[in-house]
C-alpha cells in the first residue's frame, strides 16, 4: 500500500498526539483551535528542517501541507466540512509529507463517509439524504428520474459531525499500517 517508510521519529509521535488532541477538542467543543493548528505547523517546519535539512525538509513541509489543504478544500467550499478540518489536515500533511497526506485524506474520506451514512440511517434521515442528493445532482442531470424522491421537496440539513475524529482515526491508522 505504501511506497514510503514511516517518517522518522519524532514525527509519528507528534502527529499522533496532535490528532488525539484535536479530535478531543472537536468532540467536546466542536471546533479545532487555530493556536493548536498554527503551533503544529511551526513545530512541523522546525522538525522537518532538523531531520531532512533546509531544502528537503522545507519541501516536504510545504508539499505535505499543500496536499492536505488542496484535497480537503473542495469539501469546505461546498460546506461539507469546516475550515478547522482543512487546517488540521494541512498541518498533518506538513508533518508527514505529501504521500502520507494523500493516504490519510483518502482514508479520512472513507471513514467520514461511512460514519455520515451510519448517522443518517440511525437518525432515520435516509429520505432527506436522497432529497439532498437529488437537489445537488439536478443541476448536472436535469432530466434524471429519481424514484421515490419528490423533486420539489426541500432538502433538510442533515447535521454535522466532528470530522477531526475521522481525520485522527485515519492518521493513526495510516501511520500504524506503515509500520
Amino acid at each position: 500500500m505504501f511506497v514510503e517508510h514511516l517518517p522518522a521519529q519524532p514525527i509519528p509521535l507528534c502527529v499522533v498526539v496532535l490528532a488525539i488532541v484535536t479530535a478531543s477538542t472537536d468532540l467536546v467543543a466542536r471546533r479545532i483551535p487555530n493556536r493548536i493548528v498554527l503551533g503544529g505547523l511551526i513545530v512541523a517546519l522546525i522538525t522537518q528542517v532538523w531531520l531532512l535539512g533546509p531544502r528537503s525538509g522545507g519541501a516536504a513541509w510545504i508539499e505535505g501541507a499543500l496536499v492536505g489543504f488542496a484535497l480537503l478544500l473542495p469539501f469546505y467550499l461546498v460546506r461539507g466540512m469546516a475550515a478547522g478540518d482543512v487546517k488540521l489536515m494541512t498541518t498533518i500533511g506538513a508533518w508527514v509529507g505529501p504521500a502520507f497526506a494523500l493516504h490519510i485524506v483518502l482514508v479520512t474520506l472513507l471513514i467520514g463517509g461511512v460514519w455520515s451514512i451510519a448517522v443518517i440511517v440511525k437518525r432515520g434521515r435516509s429520505r432527506d439524504l436522497m432529497r439532498l442528493i437529488h437537489k445537488s445532482c439536478a443541476r448536472w442531470l436535469p432530466n434524471a428520474v429519481w424514484i421515490g424522491v419528490a423533486p420539489q421537496a426541500q432538502a433538510a440539513p442533515l447535521g454535522t459531525l466532528p470530522y477531526g475524529v475521522a481525520i485522527a482515526g485515519a492518521t493513526i491508522g495510516v501511520l500504524f499500517a506503515a509500520v
